[in-house]
């Protein structure tokens, strides 16, 4: 089953496009990584996949094909944006029984239970809470939902590396305990590199990349070797991102299956999520072979 299924999902505002063409089948139990630079489509992409935003083209479905933003759909997700929206002169206590009250489906013991382990104070207000408990306090109401898939819009942006650990703790735990879906937006790539076994990657509204991160890992490698040789080595091999020093070059390059041996005098070496992410980033949607003279330079 596909926790979110799109067909050529575009919306538009106006003139501008801030996704089109967006064809996408992300399976039941990953945790997929949006990434992709400010203004790409992420949050559109969210956003239509809630059911906050209405598609200008296409479709989006969700948790095996339910329409986004039916009520089937919206008991079964849950979700949680970049500055975890509280009512500041509300309590936490006050917060788990606002969204109570709100949803059909509510835990609240576990949510009281959650914060209680968490060291949140119930009559703390949520605007003096500290930026990570904040974002603990977002979650916890996301989870005693009992979603099934889990959307989070750049939860970590304005966390420390501790809070982002334990952000991140109580998100893995929350899919193995409880089988809980989950895409997250992040730019935060060492972090997905950890956890993330999905990748989309969204470029000026479009996608650029998307699979199962091992398959795309597998499936690139960067070639290094004489920088005089490069433009003809180029020129037989699905060169993503090619750069070049004065003595040294650098390709990254896609294999259909096998990659093929390295040509001599070239080393083969495996790509991190971070190199990948990156070069598709700087060469975003162009025909691969055109990069070669345009990054193959002196």
């Amino acid at each position: 089953m596909n926790v979110i299924e799109t067909t050529g999902l575009g919306k538009r505002y106006g003139r501008t496009w801030a996704l089109r063409e967006c064809t996408l089948a992300i399976p039941q139990g990953s945790l997929a990584a949006l990434v992709g630079p400010n203004g790409a489509g992420k949050t559109t992409l969210m956003q239509m996949a809630v059911g906050l935003a209405v598609p200008s083209a296409g479709a989006v479905t969700v948790l095996g094909g339910q329409p986004a933003g039916s009520a089937a759909a919206l008991d079964g997700i849950a979700f949680v944006g970049q500055d975890a929206p509280m009512h500041k002169n509300l309590s936490a206590g006050d917060m788990l029984h606002l969204t109570k009250n709100l949803n059909r489906s509510f835990d609240l013991h576990y949510a009281q239970a959650r914060l209680a382990q968490l060291g949140i104070p119930l009559k703390r207000k949520s605007g003096k809470l500290s930026g990570g408990q904040q974002a603990q306090l977002a979650l916890t109401l996301a989870l005693a939902r009992r979603p099934r898939l889990l959307i989070l819009d750049e939860p970590l942006a304005m966390l420390d590396p501790l809070a982002r650990h334990d952000f991140m703790a109580t998100v893995m735990a929350a899919m193995a305990d409880d089988g809980v879906s989950v895409l997250l937006s992040s730019h935060a790539l060492a972090e997905l590199e950890r956890v993330a076994d999905y990748l989309v990657l969204l470029s000026g509204g479009m996608v650029q990349l998307d699979g199962e991160v091992e398959e795309l890992l597998a499936c690139h490698r960067v070639l290094t070797g004489p920088a005089a040789e490069a433009d003809a080595y180029a020129k037989r091999l699905n060169v993503i991102l090619a750069r070049r020093a004065e003595a040294q070059a650098h390709l990254l390059v896609r294999s259909g299956g096998i990659p093929e041996p390295a040509a001599p005098g070239w080393q083969a070496h495996t790509v991190s999520l971070e190199e990948l992410v990156m070069s598709y980033l700087r060469s975003p949607g162009a025909d691969v072979r055109s990069l070669v003279p345009q990054e193959v330079a002196s």
